[in-house]
């Protein structure tokens, strides 16, 4: 009898089976590859840029393939600031036209002493602003207004309750002296509307987006793009209260709209926090005091050996790909 044959498959063969996750080692490839060059892309897409060591650990590049696809499907200019938001934005003049009624109303919380840092770690997404001296009181976040402020605010809220176009809204403090660092928002699917009620009227009070320059003014208006680097600073000695709203981004193509506003109504509004008791708290809120405590542990460890912080950070990130790559 003739013993079965044992000729070695061929090279070719090798290349073309499929891994063990049954998936073609191409198509995995392709994916890290998008991923690499959504990230590169999100880097370089603005004049101002983070430091390489910063960008590589910075939310943007988790969130650089989501980021990207909206960039591609807008329908408004992906400038960093868009002009005449009333042209694009029809359904926001409302609050123009109505800002010294929101203007009562926030000038009432202020004297209530309601616009205020959060209470103890339940802001995840603005807990390094309050450091700076930042405030703020939510109006809604996406989704129906806070109990508070329905309450407080039943003028604003109703205003913006008959815009379904506006996901996020707050009223935001910042006093003299105070400033928010360079920074980038995470996720591409809304813009950010800034409509001055009480401010110093004062070019020593301003944004900068992507390098460029804009002055709160009383009753006036400004819309941006979070996703490109930004800061602020008061420079004087007037105190500055806005209306601070994140508007959903219009995309081209239906399932576009429909998988940003699956990523809002998933991910973003698990970032719910509370003005006080009874207001919604999301779940990465709820989680945060947890991982705020591993993050003062390592910041202890970082002030008692900075290499070795350093080292152990860095080798986390390359075992996070070594993992990726080789799922």
């Amino acid at each position: 009898m003739r013993p079965a044959s044992t000729r070695p498959v061929s090279r070719q063969c090798e290349r073309s089976a499929p891994t063990p996750t049954g998936k073609p080692p191409t198509v995995k490839w392709v994916f890290v590859l998008l991923f690499l060059a959504s990230a590169v892309y999100v880097h370089y897409r603005g004049r101002v840029r983070h430091r390489l060591g910063r960008q590589l650990l910075d939310h943007s590049t988790f969130m650089a393939p989501i980021n990207v696809l909206m960039y591609a499907f807008s329908r408004v200019p992906t400038t960093p600031f868009i002009a005449e938001p009333g042209r694009h934005f029809p359904e926001l003049e409302p609050l123009r036209q109505n800002w010294q009624a929101i203007r009562a109303e926030a000038l009432r919380l202020r004297e209530l002493q309601h616009i205020k840092a959060a209470d103890g770690y339940t802001d995840v997404g603005f807990n390094s602003f309050f450091r700076r001296g930042w405030k703020r009181f939510y109006l809604k976040w996406y989704d129906d207004a806070h109990p508070s402020a329905a309450e407080l605010c039943p003028q604003t809220t109703a205003l913006l309750k008959q815009i379904p176009s506006v996901k996020a809204a707050m009223f935001t403090e910042l006093p003299p002296g105070s400033e928010l660092r360079p920074h980038r928002d995470p996720y591409a699917g809304s813009l950010r509307l800034h409509l001055g009620l009480e401010t110093p009227n004062d070019d020593g009070c301003f944004i900068e987006v992507d390098g460029q320059r804009y002055s709160w003014r009383d009753g006036e208006w400004t819309m941006f793009d979070e996703t490109y680097i930004h800061s602020a600073r008061n420079e004087t000695q007037g105190n500055r209260i806005i209306l601070f709203c994140d508007v959903e981004r219009p995309l081209h193509t239906a399932p576009a709209r429909a998988f940003n506003r699956f990523v809002a109504r998933n991910l973003i509004a698990a970032g719910a926090s509370p003005n006080q008791e009874g207001d919604k708290t999301g779940g990465f809120n709820r989680l945060f005091k947890y991982f705020y405590a591993l993050r003062l542990k390592a910041k202890g460890l970082r002030e008692r050996n900075k290499s070795l912080y350093y080292g152990l950070k860095y080798a986390a990130v390359a075992l996070a790909v070594v993992f990726i790559v080789w799922i």
